[in-house]
């Protein structure tokens, strides 16, 4: 049996949050009455290479179904995922990375996953001796 329980929030957690209730529905409607100008909007919290001046284009013809999103647009995805959270967050975990033993996990912080991410090949072609298994965030 499923049982449903409502936690409240704690004030100072709230204090912090990037919006409440009454901002989260004003937010959802505007993402369905103007998707796009809200999309457009919401593209603007990354970090462009390329900034896109496409926010979505979208067919759903029967046998060409084709969505694409910012799709002139250029990303670096360690820039918006890590560096861009080094100045403010460097020691925050990134990542919990959790064995099939949850007596065995890691937590990751932002400095260790943007040093452990630059040992990544920058080339789109998979390394020749790499192994399915291997990463960089491979915890013993």
């Amino acid at each position: 049996m499923t049982t449903n329980t409502a936690h409240p929030v704690p004030d100072d957690f709230a204090q912090r949050a990037w919006t409440d209730a009454d901002g989260y529905e004003a937010l959802y409607a505007q993402s369905i009455e103007d998707p796009q100008s809200f999309w457009a909007e919401q593209g603007k919290r990354l970090d462009w290479i390329r900034p896109y001046s496409k926010v979505k284009n979208t067919c759903f013809d029967k046998g060409a179904v084709s969505i694409r999103w910012y799709e002139d647009g250029q990303l670096n995805v360690a820039a918006n995922c890590l560096d861009r959270h080094l100045e403010t967050r460097a020691e925050q975990t990134a990542i919990i990375w959790e064995g099939d033993d949850p007596e065995k996990s890691t937590h990751i912080s932002t400095a260790s996953c943007t040093l452990r991410s630059a040992a990544w090949p920058t080339d789109s072609k998979p390394a020749a001796s790499a192994r399915a298994t291997s990463s960089p965030f491979t915890c013993r």
